[in-house]
């Protein structure tokens, strides 16, 4: 068994004076493949959102909100995920005339989620699960070992999202994911992790989960 990447013990989260994770014991280990569910509200964002502030030097990370400069275009919100990577004057550069190598690099990466032909739109002309494809692709481009995706395929149909957790299962070493549809996240996931009320009440292997297991806890409260 690897050694673990992160070790949460009894962590809390509040906003607004209101409590929204507690006793949060939870051990993720590099390689391994995490769905965390649960209805709305359960705390699955703010859970990811620890996460990510423990490790933020390992993470690349997909938004629940594809979260694009509409402006610009789709080349150049999938070289942000690499900005902090280079210089302050590549990057003006590129702002202005990208370097062949690096437009290659992003096309490379735009291919492997079916965006490549969308190489040069504006951001802001896309569809939804167009949108959230490139941010998909800005998290492939970042490269970092740890992915984090809060919701990176509510926007696709269950094929298509099956493709794109493959491809960033194949880039990232680990997945840590907030998923919503319970038949994707059985076939994508080695382990689910249900939150309910800002607290853990299901941990375990995806082998040992079924479906009727996990339906309840997206029901109506």
């Amino acid at each position: 068994m690897s050694e673990p990447l992160l070790v949460l013990k009894g962590a809390r989260a509040a906003y607004g004076g209101r409590e929204v994770l507690s006793g949060i014991d939870l051990t993720i280990r590099a390689g391994e493949r995490v769905a965390l569910m649960g209805r709305s509200g359960a705390g699955k964002s703010t859970l990811l959102g620890l996460i990510r502030e423990r490790i933020p030097e390992q993470v690349a990370l997909v938004p629940q909100a594809a979260a694009l400069v509409r402006t610009l275009t789709v080349f150049h919100n999938v070289y942000m995920g690499r900005l902090d990577r280079r210089s302050t004057l590549h990057n003006l550069r590129t702002l202005i005339r990208p370097a062949k190598a690096d437009i290659a690099a992003v096309e490379a990466v735009l291919g492997r989620v079916a965006m490549a032909d969308k190489l040069w739109a504006r951001a802001g002309e896309l569809s939804g699960g167009q949108q959230q494809r490139v941010s998909v692709a800005r998290a492939l481009y970042n490269g970092r070992p740890v992915l984090i995706g809060d919701e990176p395929v509510s926007a696709l149909d269950p094929r298509q999202g099956a493709v794109v957790l493959a491809t960033l299962a194949a880039t990232h070493g680990t997945l840590i994911l907030a998923l919503h549809d319970i038949a994707l996240a059985l076939a994508q996931a080695d382990r689910i992790v249900v939150l309910e009320a800002g607290r853990i009440v299901l941990d375990a292997p995806a082998s040992e989960v079924d479906p009727a297991r996990l339906r309840p806890f997206y029901e109506a409260a």
